[in-house]
Formats: structure tokens, C-alpha cells, sequence
């Protein structure tokens, strides 16, 4: 009977039919090609939020914090902790509404405009290009101190090559792996905060801590004033990036929207447990000007302080799984912001090309072509090359924060309807301005510090550049 119909129909019309069910098959196999994997599970995405912004620079940095400012430096990690929950509560309205792999780079194209989602979204994935070699590096130095025979360099090779497959393979490998690192990084802050609640109630045999004595000892709680806390701020700042990563990820859940509300809402009690806990009991067992804290690293000179058998070996272990964590993530993270400004046509077409388990092929090696590069500069130029190349992301923390709370502010008007949010940000538009206030407020002090200078000028100026390469990239596209 079907035969019967279709051959009654003119010869015209059945090759009309034919072409366009040619047509939209080979639409549906483009699509294919440029869409992202689903992969992440909730398991991943939960514990993506609760660890993926834990790396080592709480476990060693934060000691270069507090011997800068002094107990004070509680202080940094507080304004830190409020700045980055009323931002990422902010993120989460947008991610929420509209879940995106270009995250805030896709909400600032669409709040500000396309250059300024070109100039965050090239500026963070260089940030995240750059810390690639740098984990490595840091990789590369523990595994070293357990087998020195082997050379530095192969070890960062190595552990380059090995994350790069793994982000190669499927993003459920690599939701898998930051699962498991999360899991350890968590552990392992939770039993050392746990330690130190024991030491200052008296409760670990022979160890004798007179409690909050520190805080107010060798030469107070601000020793030296404001201007170092306003310094150690830069050095929160860069700890605390990477809370961000979640939006990006829950992006390639099977449901971004709710993964990204519970991230969202569970925001304030992480950040509070594991950075405040973490600095407040460092700073009530060590005393702030103790040189280990700089020398071997804040967790480490606790522990030893608390006679806690291989605390050496301990921290190695936790440490190098907080930097295989980080690298892991600097390689998706990139790659991810790489494949948004591609669909967006702000990067070469290549990067959007997906493989069959939805992984942007070109966009993870092109991403770690490039981090190789920047290792060779490390080695083979002067030290200066380097350290000019990674002074330009010194703020970058701050100017991604700025790009979200103006994106935010302009888009609850003007693209999102306030009564079908899931996540809301609080006393909107109050707090939301006061965050950009905030935020400008901290570039003005920086400019000001004599230490800090350098590095906020260079990451505006690295800024500059990219808004007018992405003004007239934005102008030659509209008279296309």
C-alpha cells in the first residue's frame, strides 16, 4: 500500500524528500560532531564542586599567605570566601538558566558583548595553559625526591602525556579520576583539621598549645599592618580559582541545571570548612613568623609541630594529588573554554571537532601543544621569559570575577526571567554592586602595593590587548 501511494506521487516530490532526509541526516552527523559528551555522573559533578577548587596552594601557599600578614592574614581568606560565594551565587543564577561549556565567557559575549566574551575566554584559558606546566613541574619535584635517579624533566613528561589520554579518552575519565582525587584531597583536610581540634583542646599527648596564643604573639595579630593583608589577597584569590570549573563541567552532565544548583548551594559551608578551618588552625599551632611555613609549607609544619610520624611523606602524597588534580582539571578546563570560543567563531573551527565519546580531540592537544611550549621557554630561555609569561594572569581571579558580577547584573533584565530561576542571587542588585565595588576597590589597593604592582598591570594590559583584538574581530563579524 505505502508502495502503492509513493508511486503515485510526482518524481519532483520524491527527490525533494529524498535530498531533504539526506539534508537533516547529515545535519544530525554535524551536530554529532560538534557536541559535547554527557558523561558526567552526579557522584562526579558532587564531588567536582566539593574538591575541584582544593589544590596545593592550600596545602603550601596559604603558609606564604600567613607569613605575610601575620595572623592577619585570616583576614584575606574571609574576604576572599565572602567575595567568591556572591560571585560563584551569581555564576550559578546564569549557569543555571543557560548551562554552557563557555560558562562566564559565553554570558559576558551575551551581557557585554562579544568582545569581552572573546577577551575573559582567551584570558582563561591561557591562565589555565599556563598552570599546566607548573603542576607538572610540581609534579615532576615530588616524584623526583622518591626516585632521583629518574630525570625531572621525564616525570613532567610523563604525567603531561598520561592526564592528556586521560582527557583524550571520555569526560567520564576524567570526572572519574577528579572523583578519586577529590575524595583523598577531602580526606585528608578533614583528618588534618580534625588533628589540630584535638591539639588545641589538649588532647594529643605531649603536644602542649596554649590555645589562640598565636594569634596575638610575636608581635600581634596585624604585626605589620593592612597593606600585607591586602597583598596576601592576591595569593587567596589565586587559590580560590577554580570553584568556577563546576559550571563548566555540570555542562556535560545528563542534568546541568540541577547539578549546578546543589554545586551552587553548598558553595558557602566548603569554602568555610576546608580554606577558613585549614588557615585558622595553622595559625593558632604555628606562629606566624616560624620560617617553615614558607620552607617546607603550612600542612607540613603543622604536622611536624604535632609530631605526626611521615608528615613529610604524607603531605607529598596529599600535595601530589592535589597537583595531578589541578592538571587534570587545567587540561579540561582549557580545552572546554577552547571549544566554547570555537562554536562561538572566536577560535579556529578545528577546536569544535568532537570525537565519538563527545571529547574535543583538537582542542585537548591543542591545548597541551601549546603548555609544552611554554615548559620550553622555562627551560631554554631566560627566567625572565617565564616569569613575564605567568606575572600576565596575577589577577586573573579578579578581572573573571568582575566579567561574572557585570554579566550577572546585566542579565537578570535583560535575558532572564527572575520567577523561573533556580538559584537566585541574594538583595539582587544590591550585593551584586557592591561586588563590583569590591572587586575595583582591591585592583585600586594592588596598583598601589609596591609587591603586587607588577602583576596587576601586567594581567591589565594582557586584558587590554585581547578587548581590542576582540573589538574589531567583533566589528569584522558584523559587516560579514
Amino acid at each position: 500500500m505505502a508502495q502503492s501511494a509513493r508511486s503515485t506521487r510526482p518524481e519532483s516530490v520524491v527527490k525533494f524528500d529524498t535530498f531533504a532526509s539526506d539534508q537533516l541526516a547529515e545535519a544530525s552527523l554535524d551536530n554529532e560532531r560538534h557536541a559535547l559528551g554527557r558523561g558526567l555522573k552526579q557522584r562526579h559533578v558532587v564531588m567536582l564542586s566539593i574538591g575541584g577548587s582544593i589544590g596545593a596552594g592550600l596545602f603550601v601557599g596559604s603558609g606564604h599567605a600567613i607569613s605575610e600578614a601575620g595572623p592577619a592574614a585570616i583576614f584575606a581568606y574571609l574576604f576572599a570566601s565572602v567575595l567568591v560565594v556572591l560571585v560563584m551565587r551569581m555564576l550559578g543564577e546564569m549557569a543555571c538558566a543557560m548551562p554552557d561549556s563557555g560558562s562566564f565567557s559565553t554570558y559576558a559575549d551575551k551581557a557585554i558583548g562579544p568582545w569581552a566574551g572573546f577577551t575573559i575566554g582567551w584570558l582563561y584559558w591561557w591562565f589555565w595553559v599556563l598552570v599546566i606546566p607548573l603542576e607538572a613541574t610540581a609534579a615532576a619535584n615530588i616524584l623526583t625526591g622518591w626516585f632521583p635517579q629518574v630525570p625531572m624533566w621525564e616525570f613532567s613528561l610523563f604525567v603531561t602525556l598520561l592526564l592528556t589520554g586521560t582527557n583524550l579518552a571520555s569526560v567520564k575519565h576524567y570526572g572519574e579520576l577528579e572523583f578519586w582525587f577529590s575524595i583523598i584531597k577531602v580526606t585528608g583536610i578533614i583528618l588534618f583539621i580534625g588533628c589540630g581540634v584535638l591539639a588545641l583542646c589538649g588532647a594529643i599527648p605531649g603536644v602542649h598549645v596554649q590555645p589562640l596564643s598565636n594569634l596575638t604573639s610575636h608581635g600581634g595579630f596585624m604585626p605589620r599592618g593592612w597593606t600585607p593583608i591586602v597583598g596576601a589577597l592576591l595569593t587567596t584569590m589565586f587559590t580560590y580559582l577554580g570553584t568556577e570549573v563546576v559550571t563548566i563541567a555540570a555542562a556535560e552532565s545528563a542534568n546541568p541545571a540541577r547539578e549546578i544548583s546543589r554545586a551552587i548551594t553548598s558553595v558557602v559551608w566548603r569554602i568555610s570548612l576546608f580554606y577558613i578551618g585549614s588557615v585558622f588552625i595553622i595559625i593558632c599551632l604555628v606562629p606566624w613568623n616560624d620560617p617553615q611555613l614558607t620552607k617546607i609549607g603550612s600542612y607540613q609544619a603543622t604536622l611536624q609541630m604535632l609530631h605526626v610520624p611521615y608528615s613529610k611523606l604524607l603531605v607529598d602524597i596529599l600535595v601530589l594529588v592535589a597537583v595531578g588534580s589541578c592538571l587534570n582539571s587545567a587540561l579540561y578546563t582549557a580545552s572546554r573554554m577552547l571549544f566554547s570560543l570555537g562554536s562561538r567563531g572566536q577560535a579556529p573551527a578545528l577546536v569544535t571537532n568532537t570525537n565519538a565519546a563527545g571529547v574535543p580531540v583538537a582542542a585537548v592537544i591543542g591545548s597541551t601543544l601549546i603548555a609544552f611550549v611554554v615548559v620550553a621557554a622555562n627551560y631554554l630561555a631566560p627566567k625572565y621569559v617565564f616569569d613575564t609569561l605567568l606575572s600576565s594572569t596575577g589577577a586573573i581571579a579578579l578581572v573573571v570575577y568582575l566579567a561574572i558580577a557585570i554579566s550577572q547584573l546585566r542579565l537578570r533584565t535583560r535575558l532572564i526571567r527572575s520567577s523561573k530561576l533556580k538559584v537566585k542571587m541574594w538583595l539582587h542588585p544590591w550585593l551584586g554592586l557592591l561586588v563590583v565595588a569590591l572587586i575595583v576597590g582591591a585592583f585600586v589597593v594592588m596598583i598601589r602595593s609596591e609587591d603586587h604592582r607588577e602583576e596587576v598591570i601586567a594581567t591589565l594590559a594582557c586584558c587590554a590587548v585581547l578587548a581590542v583584538i576582540g573589538y574589531r574581530h567583533q566589528r569584522r563579524a558584523r559587516t560579514r
